[in-house]
């Protein structure tokens, strides 16, 4: 017969299916967060010191009339660079992976119809941008790419609570536990 644990044993009987899986979806969620995050960040780093050339690749995709381009090619580097900020803090984790969800799927759809209309541009995600030769061309790649940040953003809009958000601390949300307690928070919230 075992004796029943008291206040300073550690705790050893197994942990339950429900907690398992409440842990596997947070350090998901904090994966994704970071990643898509980063990315998102080093994507409007590297436009927004020349936002001239982001307009250029904006208009590139010939999708948009040239003043609706312009606008996007300004606004969306900042766009990005605070998206991924909240991202990597935590902060309205779900909205800023709904955004970045959105503007994954905006990428799949100007680099599909660039593929399909046969044009030979640089994607612009980094950067750059342009006409490029037939062979420098990476469609393929950018839209895996692209498919896979998208479903980390819509991850996150299902599950937004993650480990070491910060948005937890700053308004007080009960903080998800990862551990085998009974009061673990459920990051479906």
């Amino acid at each position: 017969m075992t004796a029943a644990p008291t206040s300073g044993d550690v705790r050893t009987e197994p942990t339950s299916p429900d907690v398992r899986r409440r842990r596997v979806l947070g350090w998901t969620g904090l994966a994704c967060r970071i990643v898509l995050g980063v990315v998102l960040i080093v994507a409007g780093a590297l436009k927004v010191a020349n936002l001239e050339q982001s307009v250029l690749a904006v208009r590139g995709y010939q999708m948009l009339p040239y003043e609706l381009a312009v606008a996007v090619g300004y606004v969306l580097p900042p766009l990005e660079i605070i998206v991924g900020l909240l991202l990597v803090a935590g902060l309205f984790t779900r909205w800023a992976g709904l955004i970045g969800a959105l503007l994954m799927a905006a990428f799949v759809i100007g680099i599909s119809q660039a593929w399909i209309r046969g044009l030979t541009i640089d994607c612009g995600c980094f950067g750059g941008g342009g006409q490029v030769a037939q062979n420098e061309t990476k469609y393929g790649l950018e839209l895996l790419r692209d498919f896979t940040l998208m479903a980390t953003g819509v991850f996150l809009t299902i599950f937004p609570r993650t480990p070491f958000a910060l948005e937890d601390r700053l308004f007080a949300l009960r903080p998800i536990q990862l551990d085998d307690r009974d009061d673990v928070a459920d990051p479906t919230d």
